[in-house]
C-alpha cells in the first residue's frame, strides 16, 4: 500500500548520517486497529528514510485500520503476526497511540510479553500519546521519566513513573511524546536512540515489575 505522510525534509548530510546509523536495524511496530494514523505513518517513514526496516506486527492478518479526526481512516498491511514473532528478532520497538490500539494491545498477553522482553533485553522503545498504556501493563514504568497524552498522567504516576509535560522525553532508551504535534521531536530522538542500540542488556534500567527471570 502507498501512503503519504507529512514529515520534515531532512538535510542531505544529516539524512546520510541517519541512514548509516540505522542501516540493517529491524524495528517492530506493534499495533492493531484504531492506531492514530500520523503516529504510525510518520515515524515509519522517518525510520525507513534513516535506513531501518520496519515491520507492522499485529494480532491478526491482513490489514489494520487507522483512526484520524474521530473517524476510521487509512489501512496498512500487516507484515507479521504477533503469534509468529519473538522480541529478540528486533533491534527496537515503536508503539503508536490512538485510544483503541493500545487499549486492545494491553489486554493481549503476547503483546505485553513482547514489550517486556524488549525492555529486559535493553532494546530502545519509542511510545507516543496513548501508546504508553502498554508500558504500564508490561510493568516497566517504575522509576522512569515519561510523558504522554495528559489523560494518562495519573495512570503513569500510579505505575511509578515521573510524568512531565514535555514534547519529548528520553530516559534510559525509552522515548516518549505527548501527541501528533510532537512528532518532529519524537522522530528525531527515536532515530538517535535506535541508532545507539541496546542499553547494556537493560542493566541500567529498573527491573520489569512482572517478568520473572
Amino acid at each position: 500500500m502507498t501512503f503519504a505522510a507529512s514529515v520534515e525534509t531532512v538535510p542531505q548530510e544529516r539524512s546520510a548520517l541517519a541512514r548509516a546509523s540505522l542501516e540493517g536495524k529491524r524495528v517492530a511496530a506493534l499495533v492493531t486497529d484504531g492506531f492514530e494514523v500520523s503516529e504510525l505513518f510518520e515515524p515509519r517513514q522517518a525510520l525507513e528514510a534513516a535506513g531501518a526496516r520496519v515491520d507492522i506486527i499485529a494480532p491478526h492478518a491482513g490489514q489494520i485500520r487507522g483512526w484520524k479526526d474521530k473517524n476510521w481512516d487509512e489501512t496498512v498491511d500487516v507484515d507479521r503476526l504477533l503469534d509468529d514473532v519473538h522480541a529478540r528478532e528486533y533491534d527496537a520497538v515503536l508503539l503508536p497511540g490512538g485510544v483503541m490500539n493500545p487499549d486492545n494491545l494491553r489486554m493481549n498477553p503476547k503483546a505485553v510479553g513482547f514489550i517486556q522482553q524488549s525492555y529486559e533485553d535493553g532494546k530502545p522503545i519509542a511510545a507516543i500519546c496513548h501508546g504508553l498504556w502498554t508500558l504500564i501493563d508490561a510493568g516497566i514504568t517504575q522509576g522512569l521519566r515519561l510523558t504522554s497524552w495528559p489523560s494518562l498522567r495519573t495512570d503513569l504516576t500510579n505505575a511509578g513513573a515521573e510524568w512531565v509535560d514535555e514534547e519529548v522525553v528520553v530516559d534510559r532508551g525509552i522515548v516518549s511524546s505527548r501527541k501528533p504535534a510532537d512528532l518532529p521531536a519524537f522522530n528525531q530522538k527515536m532515530i538517535e536512540e535506535f541508532a545507539e542500540g541496546t542499553h547494556a542488556a537493560g542493566s541500567n534500567r529498573p527491573p520489569s515489575k512482572w517478568l520473572k527471570a
